[in-house]
């Protein structure tokens, strides 16, 4: 089964035309080479309004949404407040696992507070803004998604 994913990148320079997005084709790139189907990216400003409602509109039509940006501990750095407000529930451990394996490369990566969530059939997966650092994050969760993805989808069978 082909999974669809969107990508959101969150920076208010990048969504004010300030600074180009290399986060976003990034992750899009890492998604298309694991094997998923991006249907949608877009950039976003640290705005926790304007976060919910795409989080919202997007998890209604595709499986997985990446959002890169915004999970630090700037005063504009809202992605994790806004993932967690349309949440139906946290996968802890997937973030966990994300921090850890950032952490095996450079302390600041203790300072991610990044979170994976659930809305509905779909799963948010908030990774750093570094580019590097996003398709890292993005990497070492890789090896779950399509399993996870195929729970929500309602495959629950298991071998």
């Amino acid at each position: 089964m082909t999974f669809t994913a969107a990508v959101l990148t969150i920076s208010d320079r990048a969504a004010a035309g300030q600074r180009d997005d290399r986060s976003g084709p990034a992750v899009v790139g890492a998604l298309e080479q694991a094997g998923f189907r991006v249907i949608a990216a877009d950039v976003l400003p640290d705005e926790r309004s304007r976060i919910e409602a795409s989080l919202i509109q997007l998890s209604e039509t595709v499986n997985l949404i990446v959002t890169t940006g915004g999970t630090g501990i700037a005063p504009r750095d809202v992605t994790p407040e806004a993932t967690r407000a349309v949440a139906d529930k946290v996968v802890e451990g997937m973030a966990e696992r994300m921090r850890a394996e950032g952490a095996k490369k450079t302390p600041l990566a203790a300072l991610s507070r990044g979170v994976c969530a659930i809305r509905g059939a779909a799963l948010i997966v908030n990774v750093p803004g570094s580019p590097t650092a996003a398709v890292e994050s993005l990497q070492a969760v890789l090896p779950v998604l399509p399993h996870a993805l195929e729970l929500l989808t309602g495959n629950t069978g298991h071998n």
